[in-house]
């Protein structure tokens, strides 16, 4: 039977009394409605280990592994899934350069994202592009020892302030749907010819910045290629499906920190001179709801552990992300249900982890995405 060992248990009550003591509800209102990035808490949180806790040790990192980076994340979006999902966005894309990069890439743009001091962005997307990354437009030309990219990234979270990017390019001849030619480049974002632009205010995840990136002719070394050259796609559904894993702690975290706020209601709420939780239908919700944490906790855990023996399992991966995302979202919609009027109001928080469980549900492809990857693992080949 699964359990947690006892040095898990206590890194998952260190971060929850962290957040506990750092993450401020006027705080996180202000940040959310101007789109501010919680920088200060970030740097507290990497100065006691918790960014890049999966991160080995001569990277600056905790030296531990998905497992543990789940229950810090669960715990942050618990106290506050808006600050808890920016510290989460705040190592995206570096775990590309973890499994897959250079000793002196890992050597140079790891220790400072686990130390608070720079924001990695994963720029993979292309408008109209969608989920097929073998269709991307944007190029790199190799020019003796540099790399010379051009091209125009959409929807790229940390876009903006920014220490470098991962660019998704063709490196070789275009061929149509094709994996063959597609490689990562680490790009610094001080390099001349990158401009960015705001894509706009969002529903969730205003936290984190979300631009749109261009790349003109921009040179970077030959040393920042990721690995091989060809091998971007196979790298990038490693990074995603290990990204799937974490991004169900975020909504794990939310559902349980919506449920949290749904009891405190209905333990102080008087209808008919009697507490809202002395209903057998209020009752009833309340086991639906934590039922499904429960089994969202289960599958999303066990996905954590598996990775950390080695082993990638996509269609696992999957199932956490579908399941805690859904999770999130029904939990989130039940308890505003349960605050009634006062649930679409601000001031009572449930909204806005109404709208963090949405925004985690779509970050990394949405239900059919995630349907088509259990899909495939589960039916096999069609002969």
């Amino acid at each position: 039977m699964f359990e947690l060992t006892k040095a898990q248990k206590q890194i998952q009550k260190a971060a929850a009394g962290f957040a506990k003591g750092e993450f401020d509800k006027e705080l996180a209102y202000e940040y959310e409605k101007n789109g501010r990035f919680p920088e200060s808490i970030w740097k507290q949180a990497a100065d006691l280990g918790f960014v890049g806790i999966h991160f080995p040790e001569k990277y600056s990192g905790g030296g531990m592994g998905m497992l543990e980076a789940v229950l810090v994340s669960e715990a942050f979006c618990r106290k506050d899934a808006s600050i808890g999902g920016a510290l989460a966005m705040s190592t995206f894309g570096s775990e590309s350069i973890l499994r897959f990069g250079s000793d002196h890439l890992k050597e140079t743009f790891l220790p400072p994202v686990a130390e608070g001091e720079m924001l990695p962005a994963a720029a993979f997307s292309e408008s109209q592009r969608g989920g097929n990354f073998t269709s991307i437009k944007t190029t790199a030309d190799r020019r003796k020892e540099e790399w010379v990219i051009s091209g125009l990234k959409m929807n790229v979270i940390n876009g903006q302030g920014a220490g470098f990017y991962i660019v998704l390019c063709r490196t070789g001849e275009e061929t149509e749907n094709s994996a063959d030619g597609i490689s990562m480049i680490v790009v610094e974002a001080d390099r001349p010819g990158i401009s960015t632009e705001a894509a706009g205010k969002k529903l969730g995840g205003n936290m984190t910045a979300t631009s749109h990136v261009s790349f003109d002719n921009v040179a970077v070394s030959a040393d920042n290629l990721v690995g091989v050259a060809g091998a971007g796609i196979a790298q990038l559904e490693t990074f995603l499906s290990e990204s799937r894993v974490l991004s169900a702690a975020q909504s794990l975290g939310t559902a349980l920190g919506s449920l949290d706020r749904a009891m405190d209601y209905i333990k102080e709420r008087v209808q008919f001179q009697r507490k809202l939780a002395a209903f057998q239908v209020t009752q009833h919700k309340i086991a639906d709801m934590a039922t499904k944490i429960e089994l969202a906790e289960l599958i999303t855990y066990k996905a954590a552990w598996t990775r950390d023996q080695g082993r990638m399992d996509h269609k696992l991966n999957s199932m956490a992300k579908l399941t805690a995302a859904r999770t999130a979202m029904e939990v989130g919609a039940q308890s505003i249900q349960l605050y009634g009027g006062y649930g679409y109001m601000t001031e009572y928080e449930v909204e806005r982890y109404y709208r963090e469980a949405k925004a985690a549900e779509l970050h990394l492809g949405a239900r059919d995405v995630q349907k088509d990857v259990i899909a495939r693992a589960v039916i096999g080949k069609i002969k």
